[in-house]
């Protein structure tokens, strides 16, 4: 089965500026706009917000 056009892989990386990164899918007619999530660092032993990527 093909992967759907509709939830792309997308990455998230982190704002401490640790280089820390997630990948995820998301879907893009729901969320058409930049996902942001407040996920675990572990460089910087903390949550931190994570902002996809382009």
């Amino acid at each position: 089965m093909a992967r759907s056009t509709a939830r792309p892989v997308v990455k998230l990386k982190s704002t401490a500026g640790t280089g820390v990164t997630y990948v995820t899918r998301k879907n893009r007619q729901n969320h058409p706009d930049r996902l942001i999530l407040r996920k675990y660092d572990r460089v910087a032993g903390e949550h931190v917000l994570f902002r996809e990527e382009r």
